[in-house]
Protein backbone atom coordinates (compact mmCIF):
# COMPACT_ATOMS: atom_id res chain seq x y z
CA UNK A 1 0.00 0.00 0.00
CA UNK A 2 1.29 3.49 -1.25
CA UNK A 3 -0.16 6.07 1.35
CA UNK A 4 0.57 9.78 1.97
CA UNK A 5 -1.52 12.20 4.28
CA UNK A 6 -1.54 15.71 3.89
CA UNK A 7 -1.93 18.11 6.57
CA UNK A 8 -4.65 20.42 6.38
CA UNK A 9 -3.82 22.56 9.44
CA UNK A 10 -2.93 22.03 13.04
CA UNK A 11 -4.65 21.75 16.30
CA UNK A 12 -4.27 24.18 19.59
CA UNK A 13 -4.76 22.46 22.91
CA UNK A 14 -3.62 23.56 26.35
CA UNK A 15 -1.61 19.81 26.91
CA UNK A 16 2.30 19.88 25.93
CA UNK A 17 3.07 16.18 27.08
CA UNK A 18 1.33 13.04 26.85
CA UNK A 19 0.69 12.50 30.56
CA UNK A 20 -1.09 15.94 30.34
CA UNK A 21 -3.69 14.46 27.67
CA UNK A 22 -7.11 13.83 29.32
CA UNK A 23 -8.77 10.04 28.95
CA UNK A 24 -12.52 9.74 28.01
CA UNK A 25 -12.85 13.59 27.67
CA UNK A 26 -16.09 14.77 28.62
CA UNK A 27 -16.85 16.94 25.72
CA UNK A 28 -19.68 19.62 27.47
CA UNK A 29 -16.40 20.20 29.93
CA UNK A 30 -13.34 19.46 28.01
CA UNK A 31 -11.06 22.22 27.03
CA UNK A 32 -11.49 24.59 24.39
CA UNK A 33 -9.55 23.95 21.50
CA UNK A 34 -8.87 25.36 17.95
CA UNK A 35 -8.07 23.77 14.93
CA UNK A 36 -6.21 26.32 12.63
CA UNK A 37 -6.77 25.64 8.91
CA UNK A 38 -3.84 25.79 6.32
CA UNK A 39 -4.56 28.86 4.29
CA UNK A 40 -4.60 26.26 1.30
CA UNK A 41 -7.83 24.54 2.50
CA UNK A 42 -9.99 27.28 4.27
CA UNK A 43 -12.24 27.05 1.52
CA UNK A 44 -13.50 24.15 2.98
CA UNK A 45 -14.83 24.92 5.90
CA UNK A 46 -17.44 26.83 4.06
CA UNK A 47 -20.68 25.54 5.02
CA UNK A 48 -19.92 24.23 8.62
CA UNK A 49 -22.25 26.00 11.37
CA UNK A 50 -22.03 26.32 15.04
CA UNK A 51 -24.06 23.52 16.65
CA UNK A 52 -23.06 20.62 13.67
CA UNK A 53 -20.97 17.52 14.94
CA UNK A 54 -17.73 16.90 12.52
CA UNK A 55 -15.33 13.89 12.96
CA UNK A 56 -11.95 15.18 13.39
CA UNK A 57 -8.94 13.22 12.14
CA UNK A 58 -5.75 13.89 13.30
CA UNK A 59 -1.98 12.53 13.21
CA UNK A 60 -0.88 11.50 16.95
CA UNK A 61 2.56 12.32 16.18
CA UNK A 62 4.23 11.25 19.43
CA UNK A 63 2.81 8.14 19.58
CA UNK A 64 4.92 4.63 19.02
CA UNK A 65 3.92 2.63 16.38
CA UNK A 66 2.79 -0.43 17.99
CA UNK A 67 0.23 -3.00 19.19
CA UNK A 68 -0.40 -4.19 22.39
CA UNK A 69 -2.21 -5.82 24.81
CA UNK A 70 -2.45 -3.49 28.37
CA UNK A 71 -3.86 -4.10 32.12
CA UNK A 72 -7.14 -1.90 32.27
CA UNK A 73 -6.88 0.20 35.76
CA UNK A 74 -10.42 1.60 35.28
CA UNK A 75 -12.34 -1.30 35.76
CA UNK A 76 -12.83 -2.64 39.46
CA UNK A 77 -11.37 -5.61 39.34
CA UNK A 78 -8.34 -4.47 37.53
CA UNK A 79 -7.36 -7.54 36.00
CA UNK A 80 -9.11 -7.39 32.68
CA UNK A 81 -6.64 -6.56 29.33
CA UNK A 82 -7.70 -4.87 26.36
CA UNK A 83 -5.46 -4.33 23.16
CA UNK A 84 -4.77 -1.57 21.63
CA UNK A 85 -8.12 -1.56 19.30
CA UNK A 86 -10.30 -1.69 22.01
CA UNK A 87 -9.18 1.52 23.62
CA UNK A 88 -8.43 5.14 22.48
CA UNK A 89 -4.60 4.99 23.21
CA UNK A 90 -2.22 6.46 21.59
CA UNK A 91 -0.43 4.64 20.64
CA UNK A 92 -1.12 2.54 17.36
CA UNK A 93 0.33 0.82 14.68
CA UNK A 94 -1.10 4.07 12.39
CA UNK A 95 -1.58 6.64 14.86
CA UNK A 96 -4.63 8.58 14.02
CA UNK A 97 -6.50 9.86 16.18
CA UNK A 98 -10.49 10.29 15.88
CA UNK A 99 -13.01 12.68 17.59
CA UNK A 100 -16.76 13.20 16.71
CA UNK A 101 -17.05 16.96 18.29
CA UNK A 102 -19.78 19.71 18.28
CA UNK A 103 -18.65 23.18 16.81
CA UNK A 104 -18.23 25.89 18.96
CA UNK A 105 -17.49 28.67 16.79
CA UNK A 106 -16.50 29.17 13.50
CA UNK A 107 -14.09 31.47 12.60
CA UNK A 108 -11.96 32.95 9.64
CA UNK A 109 -10.10 29.95 8.79
CA UNK A 110 -10.80 28.41 12.23
CA UNK A 111 -13.02 25.88 14.08
CA UNK A 112 -13.41 26.00 17.91
CA UNK A 113 -14.66 22.85 19.58
CA UNK A 114 -14.45 21.04 23.35
CA UNK A 115 -13.05 17.84 24.01
CA UNK A 116 -10.11 17.59 21.89
CA UNK A 117 -7.70 14.58 23.67
CA UNK A 118 -3.92 15.14 21.79
CA UNK A 119 -1.33 17.26 22.49
CA UNK A 120 -0.81 20.96 21.19
CA UNK A 121 0.82 21.39 17.61
CA UNK A 122 -1.07 17.94 16.32
CA UNK A 123 -1.63 18.06 12.34
CA UNK A 124 -5.21 17.57 11.16
CA UNK A 125 -5.26 14.74 8.81
CA UNK A 126 -9.13 15.33 7.78
CA UNK A 127 -12.65 17.27 9.11
CA UNK A 128 -16.16 15.69 7.99
CA UNK A 129 -19.33 16.29 8.57
CA UNK A 130 -20.38 13.36 11.58
CA UNK A 131 -22.91 10.87 10.61
CA UNK A 132 -25.28 10.41 13.73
Amino acid sequence: MDAQLVSVGTISTPYTTLSECPFNVDEQNGALCELHIAEEYREGITGLKVGEKIDIMYWLHNSERKVSVEKSHMKNDGDESFGTFAMRTPFRPNPIGLAKLTIVEVGDGSIFVRGLDCLDGTHIVDIKPAIA
